[in-house]
């Protein structure tokens, strides 16, 4: 038909699947396998429901007060968003409109380059290298933008802060934007460059460490300017984002730092001890410091193993693309369900 002629096209997204039936382990989408904190629960059950027939604070006051106050930052330095993935996409469509491309890994979260293609932005990937580091130098170059997740996904590797300074330092004339989705599970956040460089955003969310993948609830920290660049495409998109329940909710998962800490911690450790054992089974991967791992065996083929898995009601993430059709990402779920996954890896690989 004549009107599918000027129809935007790009191929989306594709997310982990999500199994309809009950009592499968979902270990493939990288959720947190604990509750949000207890609070959360309960301001959920006190809620006031007749307070939804109102519009939102489209400052989302109360939870940019607990963020500012929990990372030491202004408020004219943070933008909230409806989980990172909006945060994100609103930072593509501000920030990177030079006609220059945009750079990211070639291996990396694959809503990067939809963005860019539902923008109209030019971008190029630039090769990891063997142990699926970045090359920095591939960095230095004349470009629209960079954009670096930190730890990687899906390779969970994380590069030192000091490497990413290098990159934002030879970048004035870009806006660098470091993804920090998983940092909360081994790594170091570039939070205090942001003083330093103008041009830095850090972008972070509450579902992974903070177990609210349901509520849609991510930020950014910059710059004031950046923040403001930010707000004014926001507030020109749609005013009232966040919605009322996510903003109460949100504060009570920001403010129990102790729940929080012990979540982290005990994801951790369950992510090291599996990391032995599947050691020990013959698989090789990078050194996660996210909550997942990225396992390739020395024998069976990775599509076989995730097949097989799926037929016994165990999902994890594969991906037939070049240079990573032979890993597996792992979710690192609860002991009970990281055991059953190895019970059945040491059956299928022996």
């Amino acid at each position: 038909m004549k009107w599918e002629e000027n129809v935007r096209k790009v191929t989306p997204y594709v997310p982990g699947e999500q199994p309809g039936q009950s009592g499968v382990v979902k270990l493939n989408t990288n959720e947190c396998p604990y509750p949000p904190a207890p609070g959360v629960r309960k301001k959920a059950e006190n809620f006031d429901y007749d307070r939804l027939r109102l519009y939102p604070d489209t400052e989302a006051g109360k939870l940019a007060d607990a963020l500012c106050k929990y990372y030491h930052i202004r408020r004219e330095q943070l933008f909230i968003g409806v989980g990172s993935d909006d945060v994100l996409a609103m930072s593509f469509l501000t920030f990177f409109n030079s006609g220059k491309p945009v750079l990211f890994p070639d291996i990396t979260y694959s809503f990067y380059d939809v963005w860019a293609e539902l923008f109209g932005i030019p971008y190029e990937t630039k090769k990891l290298d063997e142990e699926f580091r970045i090359v920095k130098e591939d960095y230095m170059g004349e470009n629209g933008g960079i954009v670096i997740p930190n730890p990687n996904a899906p390779t969970g590797v994380l590069e030192s802060v000091g490497n990413i300074e290098e990159i934002i330092a030879a970048n004035p004339d870009s806006v660098v934007i470091i993804d920090e989705a998983y940092v909360d599970f081994g790594g170091e956040s570039c939070l205090k460059l942001i003083d330093k460089y103008e041009n830095l955003l850090v972008v972070q969310t509450f579902s992974k460490s903070r177990a609210m993948a349901g509520l849609r609830i991510g930020f950014a920290m910059g710059s004031p300017k950046l923040i403001r660049y930010l707000k004014d495409v926001k507030f020109s998109f749609n005013s009232y984002t966040m919605n009322m329940l996510s903003i109460e909710l949100g504060v009570e998962a920001v403010t129990d730092e102790d729940y929080f800490r012990d979540t982290v911690k005990k994801i951790v450790a369950t992510r090291e001890r599996v990391k032995k054992e599947l050691s020990e089974m013959g698989f090789t991967f990078p050194d996660s410091m996210g909550n997942f791992i990225f396992a390739s065996h020395r024998e069976v083929p990775a599509k076989k193993i995730f097949e097989e898995l799926k037929k016994r009601g165990i999902y994890v993430r594969y991906w037939d693309k070049p240079r990573i059709d032979n890993y597996l990402r792992i979710t690192v779920g609860t002991d009970a369900q990281m055991d059953l996954l190895l019970d059945n890896l040491r059956e299928l690989t022996r």
